[in-house]
């Protein structure tokens, strides 16, 4: 249970920073979990692809990639829904 807990946190504090790093507001804590676990998915197909490992794993998530993950993630969810800035 709290091994969960943990990984809970992980993942909302990486798709917390990930959200910011695109430039979106929060929307809250379950929403950073999700873009957590989305962007550790993303980030470890990413990091496979270009064939560079993690250096930062936490409870087994990929930190430094769930991050990018996260970002890249909510950039295109922006770009689909028109949510991005625009000038």
């Amino acid at each position: 249970m709290i091994r969960l807990l943990i990984l809970l946190f992980i993942a909302s504090i990486c798709g917390s920073i990930g959200a910011k790093l695109a430039d979106s507001k929060s929307k809250g804590c379950f929403t950073s979990i999700i873009l957590g676990f989305i962007g550790a998915l993303i980030g470890s197909w990413i990091s496979k692809s270009v064939g560079i490992e993690d250096f930062l794993y936490i409870k087994g998530i990929p930190v430094f990639w769930s991050i990018i993950g996260s970002a890249l993630f909510v950039t295109i969810l922006n770009l689909i829904s028109g949510n991005g800035k625009r000038k």
